[in-house]
């Protein structure tokens, strides 16, 4: 048997969490419960008001359980045994009911509690090791408002206590650094609940989102792309064709303007793809590359929105390779390495994570094609030596992909960039692109849909938290502040920020009537990489008086050679 890795550790401390939840508690009844990227969680509806004071003791009755040490068995069952199984279990039962008819179920027991789930598990239940949880939220069912509010337990697994300890350690330091609390600390951006998933952008916040856009657009011009825009609405009829009305239509936006249905866009692809038919193209035009910074709207369930990084409205730094099939391999080559150099700039070069999706069941395209894409993909991962692991059957239906997932300062995973094959939406069925190959005759091209940073909100939060909201200078929304010890140095301060500002700096002068001790703490707490100290005698002699976030006091220089020195670091 295979080493049991984390995410089946998790989810099977989740199951085993519902069974102790209803060992120690009366009319329990369950709904859900997955892994997640930090632990595991579960859903409960029970008369009892969960607490923190409650975790002891359901943490006792799980290791019990643990201790036990019995298998998780999975069996495979008709929906009238299932429902046997599950009875009593009105969450349960109503999820039963969306799977399809005549369809197999999978279930997983451990001792007397059986689950509906996939899986996988680990065998017996020891290999979990240990259990700690850490707090209760209310989730509605379903994530949707209109649904009853259940009751949410997070919790954490580890091999051993000392494990355990550093997991502890690290949650707390998560905490601190939760970007929906520094957003609001920094004056970044603030979130209204009456406009669920929208972001509204303070100016630092702007500052940031659009110094990372020019940065990926310099990125993207010198690598051979051409950027693009495309409508923000778009016709039924275009959905329709691309396949997103049938497949996608419940997480879109639909508005009506003169009796016809209107969606706005979820994604940029069908657009990229218009803009290519919009004249003859030849095989000497490609690979043509398309980028877009094209906003989505998504219809996501309000109890699944999270601060910035799960939003309904979003920018991706999104593009499209429009290629033929001998040019997939050194596209996505030179798509990892730009992946690659991006990633290294926001220092995640380290323990980058890469997964290769292979061909699902439920697939279009034949064998010898899917073959030839993943033999392309892998190939390409190699000459742009990346190292990737296998996902075998999780492609999406029409290709496979590659996804590249970061590890940040806390050590957890993020997965952000991702390409992916697509034969389906230039093909005749879909959206028709063509291209008139060197035979003369027309073709279909490949589509490579590809991101680096993913959406650009998601990727802003996770820079905020891996940097703890003290961003590298060439980022930082403010990256100098200048301190007048007094008003009588106000002028010359001015005459500072001016010089540093048509340098090209981010600068602002702290112009309060604080003393200035007070003003050096406000320039700290909110991380302000550098702040320059002026006085009368700074004046006289030309110069300034310099502190660095990261190495404290610099002394007195000229102003000359502290602008020599920010140049150089953001040049490092």
């Amino acid at each position: 048997m295979a080493e049991a890795t984390l995410e089946m550790r998790r989810h099977s401390a989740a199951h085993l969490m519902a069974r102790a939840v209803q060992n120690v508690f009366e009319d329990v009844q369950v709904d859900i419960g997955p892994a997640t990227d930090e632990g595991f969680y579960y859903d409960f509806d029970l008369p009892h008001r969960l607490s923190p004071e409650d975790f002891p003791k359901i943490e006792a009755e799980i290791a019990r359980l643990i201790a036990l040490d019995e298998p998780f068995v999975r069996k495979v069952v008709s929906r009238d045994e299932c429902a046997k199984m599950l009875a009593g279990q009105k969450y349960k039962l109503e999820r039963l009911g969306d799977i399809p008819e005549g369809e197999d179920i999978s279930t997983y027991a451990v001792g007397d509690y059986v689950e509906m789930c996939r899986g996988p598990h680990v065998s017996h239940s020891k290999e979990i090791g240990v259990v700690k949880l850490t707090r209760v939220a209310g989730s509605y069912y379903r994530g949707d408002e209109k649904n009853k509010m259940l009751q949410r337990i997070y919790g954490i697994v580890a091999k051993d206590q000392a494990e355990l300890d550093e997991i502890v350690a690290r949650a707390e330091e998560a905490k601190k650094r939760d970007h929906r609390r520094l957003g609001v600390e920094l004056d970044l951006f603030h979130l209204d609940p009456e406009d669920p998933g929208q972001i509204f952008w303070h100016p630092r916040g702007w500052s940031i989102y659009i110094t990372l856009q020019d940065y990926m657009r310099r990125k993207l011009v010198k690598d051979g792309y051409q950027e693009v825009n495309t409508p923000a609405i778009m016709p039924r009829s275009l959905w329709e064709r691309s396949g997103h009305w049938a497949h996608y239509q419940q997480n879109m936006f639909i508005t009506e303007s003169e009796k016809r249905l209107f969606a706005v866009k979820p994604m940029n692809c069908p657009g990229a793809i218009e803009i290519f038919k919009s004249r003859t193209r030849s095989y000497k035009d490609l690979p043509l590359r398309l980028a877009e910074f094209g906003h989505c709207a998504r219809n996501e369930p309000s109890g699944t929105l999270h601060g910035i990084m799960r939003v309904r409205g979003f920018v991706q730094d999104d593009a499209h390779i429009l290629c033929t099939e001998d040019q997939i391999e050194a596209e996505v080559a030179k798509f990892c390495r730009l992946l690659k150099d991006v990633y290294s700039d926001f220092g995640f070069d380290r323990n980058l994570l890469v997964k290769l999706s292979t061909m699902p069941e439920d697939h279009v395209g034949d064998v010898a094609t899917w073959q030839h894409a993943e033999a392309a993909l892998a190939s390409a991962c190699n000459a742009a030596g990346m190292d990737y692991e296998i996902q075998p059957g999780e492609g999406a239906f029409y290709g496979p992909k590659l996804e590249f997932t970061l590890v940040d300062a806390l050590a957890r995973q993020w997965q952000c960039g991702t390409i992916q094959l697509d034969y389906q939406l230039p093909s005749a069925e879909r959206l028709n692109a063509e291209y008139i190959g060197p035979d003369g005759k027309k073709h279909h091209p490949v589509m490579l849909h590809r991101a680096v940073l993913g959406s650009l909100e998601r990727f802003i939060g996770i820079l905020i938290e891996h940097y703890a909201g003290a961003f590298p200078l060439w980022l930082a929304p403010e990256q100098v502040r200048v301190l007048p010890v007094s008003d009588k140095a106000l002028g010359y301060a001015n005459k500072v920020a001016a010089a540093l500002a048509d340098a090209g700096f981010r600068v602002e002068v702290d112009s309060s009537a604080e003393k200035l001790g007070a003003k050096i703490r406000l320039a700290t707490v909110e991380k302000v990489p550098y702040q320059l100290v002026v006085g009368p005698r700074d004046e006289a002699a030309g110069q300034v008086s310099a502190r660095s976030r990261a190495d404290g006091d610099l002394g007195a220089m000229a102003l000359a050679a502290f602008v020599e020195r920010l140049a150089g670091e953001l040049k490092a």
